[in-house]
């Protein structure tokens, strides 16, 4: 996938365990008063990581900075997009980077992420269509099947 993000291949590889426990650190150091930028490092470094549950901390934290801190937003949406599409929610990942794209039309970023939501939607979508084909397919032989054998009797 990394070969696929030429400007966001830095979001595809994890931080190594000793990073992201130094941004882990200074979160849990500052508690009730964690700065905006504390959070954002550490919703950052959660984002890239491989573990899902990890992954989906780092959205729930990128979350509550859109929300809470407006001058932050622009910031936060390309890695809600890039934390969304890793997690498989590929609308939210879609709203947030076109909300990206509308304020920054040349984000090269934004860009090749939007190839990759929409490869995968598109992918993911024949998938689908091709299991319900499939089930729909061994329903009708079953079915074919059971009402031969009761024909017969």
């Amino acid at each position: 996938m990394g070969s696929n993000l030429p400007y966001a291949a830095d979001a595809e590889s994890p931080l190594k365990p000793a990073e992201l426990q130094v941004l882990r650190a200074q979160y849990e150091k500052e508690g009730d008063y964690v700065g905006v930028q504390t959070k954002f490092n550490f919703a950052w470094g959660l984002i890239k990581s491989n573990i899902r549950s990890e992954q989906q901390e780092g959205v729930r934290l990128l979350s509550e900075i859109f929300r809470t801190a407006p001058e932050r937003r622009r910031e936060c949406l390309y890695y809600l997009a890039l934390g969304n599409y890793k997690l498989g929610n590929y609308a939210e990942a879609r709203r947030y980077n076109d909300l990206l794209i509308e304020h920054e039309p040349q984000n090269l970023q934004a860009a090749s992420l939007r190839t990759l939501i929409d490869d995968k939607v598109a992918k993911e979508g024949l998938v689908g269509i091709a299991i319900v084909g499939g089930v729909a397919l061994a329903a009708g032989l079953v079915g074919g099947m059971l009402f031969k054998g009761t024909r017969r009797r």
